[in-house]
């Protein structure tokens, strides 16, 4: 039984796919299954589950040095790229309600939320720009505990689709999750000894990461990547790093650094990077252990900086 082999996962596994309306028969056209994702850490997922499984391609919507979505403007490529497609995976959570219009249009696109069954956080922890639904902060990927929370429901999800592959897909998502797991019990030991370390972010991505390995996020700046942080915030920030013994700010590579080193230049604290796997390699070889390799890059930095 699905449910008996992966507990959470399998009990998810009849609602996995959303707006599963009959398509045109994918095998009966003689041509691959093809999944297109929304972006970055979705496709790294989903390549890893759909990995060297015969007659299924993996593509990604959105350009890999895209960052989180925000504001993001749909192209004729991208159209075009929804056209072909048979099944989409999404991370859920609002983070892709740009697409809300384009799915609506295509009754028998198959959609997987990655995020099927994960409680977000929400309200004075949610995603201070708003790009998530009713005040969820959809950043939930970023922990690893809830990436392989992910990959479950995407292996279940195309097993649904596939019947056929289902084995294929599972087996992956064992070996992946395998690594994934790995990662976390050596990250969880490595970074025990800066349990409860208070730290200042910019962008809110950070929450599920922080509360899975024990930190407390004191503030966030620049909620709306991309933009600074107005004079008042950053003195306010200034302020409290001075005041309320914040050990590190952390700023993340896709986004301007003017106002984390503002900051630091100010109090002194040490300023780290924290990548949010939101952008990398496009080719799948390289693409495929991206979030591994991030967070073990993210392992370090933060060992180096809260030290």
């Amino acid at each position: 039984m699905v449910a008996e082999r992966f507990g959470f996962a399998g009990r998810l596994l009849a609602a996995a796919v959303v707006l599963a309306l009959p398509a045109v028969g994918l095998r009966a056209e003689g041509r691959p299954l093809r999944i297109l994702t929304s972006f970055y850490p979705m496709y790294v997922h989903a390549l890893n589950v759909a990995w060297a499984v015969n007659g299924v391609r993996v593509g990604n919507l959105t350009e890999p040095i895209t960052g989180c979505l925000h504001d993001f403007q749909l192209t004729t490529v991208h159209m075009r790229a929804l056209a072909d497609a048979d099944v989409l995976v999404v991370n859920g959570g609002g983070m892709e309600s740009f697409l809300d219009k384009v799915i609506a249009q295509r009754p028998g696109l198959k959609v997987i939320d990655a995020s099927l069954g994960i409680e977000f956080i929400r309200g004075a922890g949610g995603d201070g720009h708003e790009h998530g639904t009713g005040g969820v902060n959809p950043h939930v990927w970023v922990s690893p505990e809830l990436a392989i929370r992910q990959v479950r429901n995407i292996a279940e999800g195309l097993a649904t689709i596939d019947p056929a592959r289902a084995g294929d897909y599972r087996a992956n998502a064992d070996v992946y999750v395998g690594k994934l797991e790995a990662l976390r019990s050596r990250m969880r030991v490595e970074l025990g000894p800066f349990l409860g370390r208070r730290v200042v972010t910019f962008h809110e991505t950070f929450p599920y990461f922080a509360r899975e390995f024990g930190l407390e996020i004191a503030a966030v700046v620049q909620r709306d990547p991309g933009t600074e942080p107005s004079p008042k915030e950053l003195a306010e920030t200034i302020d409290l790093v001075r005041s309320a013994k914040v050990g590190a700010v952390f700023a993340e590579p896709q986004y301007p650094m003017a106002g984390a080193e503002a900051v630091r230049r100010e109090t002194g604290v040490k300023l780290g990077l924290l990548d949010p796997v939101v952008t990398g390699p496009d080719s799948p070889p390289e693409a495929r252990d991206a979030y591994l390799r991030a967070m073990e890059r993210n392992l370090s930095v933060l060992k180096e900086t809260l030290r």
